[in-house]
């Protein structure tokens, strides 16, 4: 009996899954776009990895500002009935109720591997890293912030992300919204 067990998980799809309290990682080179990747455990491939519109020096300034709101839009049409809310390719993006661009959901390559593995050991926090001297991020200095994200779905065309505080307090400094419309 467990020969079958193992052989019938062995052949399930290798796509990640997400739980309710996932990792959220959101980073990007200072002259570069903002990438935004939602794993259920650090060391796992991220189950949701998509690049902003936005510049990262934009939504730096946002988030100093105070409390932040990302709203991503994707449209919702018959002939896609197959496709889960986070396998969706494209976004259009609004921060704090501006519109922003679009996003598109990326395979996580090389690039955005070597980003999460160095940061695999931050649990929480915000920070940079410095630009690499064998010549990859040419853009300069990667700036990066790292939380538990509290993941509520409220239907299948939506679904919303709350960074949790470490303490306890307040609402969510930073909340992100999937919608189908």
């Amino acid at each position: 009996m467990r020969t079958i067990m193992a052989f019938g998980k062995s052949h399930r799809s290798q796509r990640p899954v997400l739980g309710r309290r996932v990792m959220g990682t959101l980073f990007g080179y200072r002259r570069g776009h903002v990438h935004l990747a939602f794993q259920d455990e650090p060391k796992s491939a991220p189950a949701f990895l998509i690049e902003l519109a936005t510049p990262t020096s934009v939504l730096v300034r946002e988030m100093a500002s105070g409390l932040v709101r990302i709203a991503l839009e994707t449209e919702k049409k018959a002939e896609k009935k197959g496709f889960k809310l986070l396998e969706e390719p494209l976004w259009r993006t609004y921060c704090n109720g501006k519109k922003c661009g679009f996003a598109m959901k990326r395979d996580c390559g090389g690039e955005e591997w070597k980003v999460l593995k160095a940061l695999e050991a931050i649990s929480m926090g915000a920070g940079v890293l410095p630009a690499s001297d064998d010549g990859v991020g040419a853009e300069g200095e990667l700036m990066y912030m790292r939380a538990k994200f509290e993941r509520v779905a409220g239907s299948k065309d939506s679904e919303a992300f709350y960074m949790m505080n470490p303490d306890g307090s307040g609402g969510p400094e930073l909340s992100i919204y999937l919608l189908r419309v």
